[in-house]
């Protein structure tokens, strides 16, 4: 089971939403963010939505400085940006967790900046809770409800391909990329030319949230990665600074046997 969901910040009002929602309430109904084609998909697939949970976590995201002429990870924003966004999916978990989730589907992972704050970002994390039918284990190696960004046809498929979502798992960091020196850039003014110096850094600071991605999905004892999405945000920062976002659904294979058909090769009939 997850954490106590007081001692996670989840407020009185959710809490007493999801009593209405668990299931076996005379009262209960489901919520959901699934399109119809999606919710048909999840149902075919052997899951019944539950409702829709979320999480959320308003950041204030601190000032590092960074040598100006110096490529270089700004690891107390990056930290800051993961943090976050760990604190919103984790509250989102435990409301799966409270009506009894198997996982939760459809998972979008958002930053809104507030007006009322030029360093302060709400991080929101939402998804439709799903149980399944069989009421075989779903959950991962950490018991905790699996979590999937994939869409509800995409889900379907791989339920159908005999896989099983573990967890979305991600990687952040934010980079700066070092000023070029004037007469770099004077230099460069009409000519096609490659600036490795940019190209290393942000080479780099893609490896690092790529590999703190897989380092995830090793702890879930994945096999593998899908749905992969790398993101840049600059944020608020200014242009020499960018956040680069890993993000994925890890997965396991049903069984240890498991292997996917190979699908058979259907020549068109032709003319004669």
């Amino acid at each position: 089971m997850t954490a106590d969901p007081t001692e996670l910040g989840i407020p009185q009002d959710a809490m007493r939403r999801l009593a209405e929602m668990r299931p076996g309430q005379a009262t209960s109904l489901f919520t959901s963010d699934l399109s119809v084609n999606e919710f048909l998909l999840v149902r075919e697939a052997g899951f019944r939505p539950l409702g829709l949970v979320l999480g959320s976590s308003i950041y204030h995201v601190g000032f590092q400085v960074g040598r100006w002429n110096k490529n270089q990870e700004l690891t107390m924003l990056s930290q800051a940006m993961y943090h976050a966004r760990e604190l919103a999916m984790t509250r989102m978990e435990a409301e799966a967790d409270q009506l009894g989730a198997d996982g939760i589907v459809g998972v979008r992972l958002d930053i809104e900046f507030k007006e009322f704050g030029s360093d302060l970002a709400e991080f929101i994390a939402v998804g439709t809770a799903v149980q399944a039918d069989s009421g075989e284990g779903w959950r991962n190696n950490k018991n905790q409800p699996f979590t999937s960004d994939l869409s509800g046809q995409d889900f379907w498929t791989l339920v159908q391909a005999g896989y099983a979502p573990l967890g979305m798992v991600m990687g952040s960091c934010v980079y700066h990329v070092a000023h070029q020196r004037f007469w770099q850039a004077m230099g460069n003014i009409g000519q096609n030319v490659e600036l490795p110096q940019f190209t290393e850094a942000l080479y780099d600071a893609r490896e690092l949230a790529m590999s703190r991605m897989q380092a995830e999905a090793e702890q879930l004892h994945a096999e593998g990665i899908v749905g992969v999405q790398l993101r840049s945000h600059g944020h608020r920062w200014g242009g020499h600074t960018t956040e680069f976002f890993a993000i994925g659904t890890a997965v396991r294979p049903l069984r240890a046997d498991h292997t996917i058909p190979t699908p058979q090769l259907v020549l068109p009939l032709t003319d004669r």
